[in-house]
């Protein structure tokens, strides 16, 4: 039957799926001959959960991976400059194009090229004719250059965000129906392909005169209608160039293809074919995870290692049993433990009752000697608590009782000789901590994957058995529900938790086996050693001693922060006219932009009006109203947030709030802080200064915070070379008036306030590479004013720029970046196009200087301990680049000597600076005060 009406045809965009994965996923070669073969394992891995994802009664009936072939297309015929700036293929991935061909034909897919042309001029062809023909066609891609091709039939998704992308989706990113696509491009041009467009003219601008006027053709016919002079002459100047630049976006929707549509036919891989390949590229996971779905019996590969049994092959190899051991006797749990004796490791994991740690109960322990062999020590399961949600707390039979047991686990968990393989172990570590259990020394799969892969994937456990050992494992759903049905560990039926919870430990100690060689190969040991692992009973003793919070300090905040929302209410209503509801977003929407009449006005599909705080932010220059909003959102914030949610985390019995920190929360190395968030309390309003207030010492005793003193602009100088810089740090001069100085031609004598603000942003916001816009908004000036600041700040300072080129170029080409420390920050969507594009440039260039500040303070934290350890003092948070103590009345100039010295010095030996670390400190008796 011809493809028609009932037949849906998917198109892969091969190319990017080869450097999605290539930049996705750290290095491999294969084992035999070395070849590398990292990007078409991550290939197949794309293309075989694509095959899985899409079965079913909307699966493709037609199917194609279309590859780009050769860099010289007619484009090139066209505008020689045609991705000119593109930079030059990665040696290890060249050799890795024709197997990802390979690959394809092995999987029974139809694999399209052709001379001359690139992929998505092949993928419009044939989406073209198919939808002609009345079929349906799904783009699987996220390459904005399709999307002129979406509607009647054809939609695109991404397969990296699991997002479906329509006409509507089309219509937000581009502001125009996806007809009008190549009229926005041509205007706004590509800095990635190097098409010209018209200078100035960015994608917004572009959609309101394509909205405005209909068509390209129209508007360049009419120029002389457009109100802005300098948006007309611009117009008028670039014409042939941008009727160009239609020319190489646009794409070819009648190619000759030496195939039909027929011919792409969706067939089923053939066994030894696929498994072939696979084997020969010594893809053990996707091997074992392919047989399973076309069920048959995975072939074996062989060992290549002349040393014979490789840990890190039988933690892929081994499979998962179907049962694991009950501990239900001592003389067992006795025989476990000696064999973790004898073997030197043993991964371990609890059970509880909560993820609070500090509130948690422990119901069992899981222990793995070998990849397969593991047990469950149930301690604290209720008898029928399961089918009875009102059962007595009689234990369940099959118990070891609590004490004895843990008497017997407490030597082997504190065990010197023994290494404790944990997945996130500061959860476990705390929650035996507080049962008189000290466990050490710890290995963390979590924080090993941190310190290879942060910016690549998450590292919870799922994920990391899922991606490397190709095992999903039980959902824990499946085991205590969800919802108003969700009941807590201890009164799950313990046969099923056996199963659950041994796996956890099994597949921990496989993740070792793994991760424990490629620290070193992905040359992160020393990372993973001195700044991961060290950290964790640091943080986690931290946590477990908390900060005193006054809760009647609290309560007073909340009533003053609910009056001053209420008179910052009245105000609104006043300057507004009219009586609404200041916290809903469609009220003040159509207030703002129906009754006032204020420009900028844009809809979201529900028919309301945006009004996100950089849309008030933008406003706030036109019109009072915004601005007083904005201060509203920001008291209620306060309130919601912190003064009344933070007497909800008050312990009852100390008084105390203990938050909880994310070792491996942010790529860069810096600590994420949770239940609650201590991290992002404000402290450039009043009010958020006020908030710290709660936050006091208890009787005899005071806080202490030191705060690194604008340590990334001196991580900067030192990284960028700026020799001015530099120099005015060792001298200790005021940077930002400095800065403002060299910027405007301002004596340091003769320096306003005003003047040294706008310094301040500037010197801040260029770290964060912020653009003319983004400065704009911040200093509440016009956006050519504050672009001529920034363009300024380079000419002053040119270290910077060459600086962010080298850094983004080294990005580009390794797909990572690194601190001074050695810390790995991968940068996947370095090479992505569009306004990701941007975002990914700035974070590369960020990465380094706010991962080293990160790191320093890390390095700080683990020797801080030592170094107070016979002051009465301990230390309680980190909030960014400040710690705080608390310390006994008459200790504070002590304390602060040693901390500082600790602080000033964290860099050493490893790295020597070329601008010197600062340390100011404080004390009083609340956090206010001594911040």
């Amino acid at each position: 039957m011809s493809f028609g009406k009932g037949h849906h045809l998917h198109l892969v965009d091969g190319s990017a799926f080869i450097f999605r994965a290539y930049h996705a996923l750290p290095p491999l070669t294969r084992k035999s001959d070395g070849l590398p073969v990292g990007a078409v394992s991550g290939f197949v891995n794309m293309i075989w959960k694509m095959i899985e994802d899409n079965k079913g009664p909307d699966a493709p009936t037609h199917a194609a991976v279309v590859f780009d072939k050769g860099s010289h297309t007619f484009r090139n015929d066209m505008y020689d400059k045609y991705k000119a700036n593109r930079d030059e293929m990665p040696e290890d991935l060249r050799p890795q194009i024709p197997l990802t061909r390979e690959a394809t034909r092995a999987f029974n897919l139809a694999c399209l090229e052709q001379e001359g042309f690139e992929a998505d001029d092949i993928i419009a062809t044939l989406a073209c004719r198919a939808r002609e023909a009345g079929g349906r066609v799904t783009i699987i891609s996220s390459d904005k250059d399709l999307m002129q091709l979406v509607g009647g039939g054809v939609e695109m998704y991404d397969a990296m965000k699991n997002a479906r992308i329509d006409a509507d989706g089309v219509r937000d990113k581009f502001g125009v129906d996806p007809e009008r696509v190549v009229d926005v491009q041509a205007l706004a041009g590509d800095s990635v392909d190097n098409i010209p467009g018209a200078p100035g003219i960015g994608i917004k601008t572009a959609a309101l005169l394509i909205n405005e006027f209909g068509t390209l053709e129209d508007l360049l016919a009419r120029t002389d209608e457009v109100p802005q002079p300098k948006r007309r002459q611009t117009l008028i100047d670039n014409a042939d160039q941008i009727r160009l630049s239609k020319r190489l976006v646009q794409l070819d929707c009648d190619m000759d293809l030496d195939y039909d549509l027929d011919s792409l036919e969706v067939k089923e891989p053939i066994a030894d074919d696929l498994l072939g390949f696979l084997t020969d590229m010594e893809f053990r996971t996707i091997v074992k995870r392919v047989s399973d779905g076309l069920g048959v019996d995975a072939p074996v590969i062989t060992d290549t290692t002349p040393q014979g049994s490789d840990p890190v092959d039988d933690a892929k190899q081994v499979a998962f049993p179907d049962a694991y051991d009950w501990v239900k006797v001592t003389d067992t749990l006795k025989d476990w433990i000696a064999r973790a004796h004898a073997r030197g490791y043993v991964a371990v994991d609890t059970e509880t009752t909560s993820l609070n740690e500090m509130q948690a109960l422990l119901v069992g322990v899981s222990l793995c000697i070998d990849p397969g062999e593991a047990c469950y020590i149930p301690l604290g399961h209720k008898e029928n608590a399961e089918a009875d949600l009102f059962a007595t707390d009689a234990l369940a039979e099959g118990q070891i009782p609590f004490d004895e047991a843990m008497a017997l686990l407490k030597p082997l968990l504190e065990d010197p000789s023994v290494m404790k393989i944990l997945q996130n172990a500061k959860y476990d570590c705390k929650v035996l901590a507080r049962l008189g259990v000290q466990v050490a020394p710890v290995d963390d799969t979590m924080l090993m994957s941190y310190a290879m892969n942060a910016g690549l994937h998450g590292h919870g456990m799922d994920t990391l058995s899922e991606r490397y050992l190709g095992h999903a494992p039980i959902p824990i759903k499946e085991l205590i529900g969800s919802g108003k049905s969700q009941i807590t560990f201890d009164k799950v039926n313990v046969e099923k938790a056996v199963k659950y919870a041994a796996e956890d430990a099994d597949i921990t100690l496989r993740l070792w086996h793994l991760f424990k060689p490629q620290l070193h190969r992905s040359k992160v040991t020393t990372v993973y050693e001195t700044l991961e692992r060290p950290l964790i009973p640091v943080l986690a003793r931290m946590e477990m001693a908390g900060v005193q919070v006054d809760r009647d300090v609290l309560s007073r905040m909340s009533g003053a922060f609910a009056q001053k929302m209420a008179g910052l209410e009245d105000e609104i209503r006043e300057l507004a006219g009219a009586d609404f509801k200041v916290s809903s977003p469609k009220q003040l929407g159509e207030i703002l932009f129906d009754k006032l009449g204020l420009p900028g006005g844009k809809k979201t599909k529900t028919g309301a009006y945006q009004t996100g705080a950089d849309i008030l932010e933008d406003l706030a220059t036109e019109h009072e109203l915004p601005g007083l909003i904005l201060d509203w959102r920001q008291v209620s914030k306060l309130k919601s947030t912190y003064t009344d949610a933070l007497q909800d985390h008050i312990d009852l019995e100390t008084g105390r709030v203990h938050t909880s920190y994310s070792i491996a929360g942010a790529n860069t190395g810096r600590l994420a802080s949770t239940d609650p968030n201590l991290q992002n309390i404000p402290i450039r309003t009043e009010e958020g200064r006020r908030i710290r207030e709660a936050f006091v010492a208890p009787q005899g005793r005071t806080l202490v915070a030191l705060d690194y003193s604008q340590i990334e602009l001196r991580i900067l100088a030192h990284i960028a070379g700026i020799d001015e810089l530099k120099q005015a740090f060792k001298d200790g001069q005021d940077i930002h008036a400095l800065t403002a100085s060299e910027m405007f031609d301002v004596p340091l004598d003769e320096m306003t306030p005003e003047i040294r603000r706008k310094a301040k942003a500037i010197n801040f916001g260029v770290i964060y590479g912020i653009s003319g816009f983004g400065l704009a908004r911040n200093l509440r000036i016009p956006r050519d004013e504050a672009q001529g600041f920034i363009d300024r700040y380079f000419e002053r300072f040119p270290g910077i720029r060459a600086y962010m080129d080298e850094t983004v170029k080294f990005a580009k080409d390794h797909g990572f970046v690194q601190t001074l420390f050695g810390r790995r920050i991968n940068t996947p969507d370095i090479n992505a196009k569009g306004p990701g594009a941007g975002f990914a440039k700035r974070a590369a260039i960020n990465a380094p200087i706010q991962g080293t500040a990160a790191d320093v303070i890390r390095r700080a934290m683990i020797r801080m301990e030592d170094a107070i350890a016979d002051l009465p003092a301990t230390m309680l948070l980190q909030v960014h680049d400040e710690l705080l103590f608390e310390v006994d009345e008459g200790s504070e100039d002590a304390l602060i000597a040693a901390a500082r010295e600790v602080m000033e010095g964290a860099s050493l030996p490893a790295v020597h600076l070329s601008v010197p670390l600062e340390v100011d400190a404080g004390q009083g008796a609340n956090w206010a005060q001594a911040h």
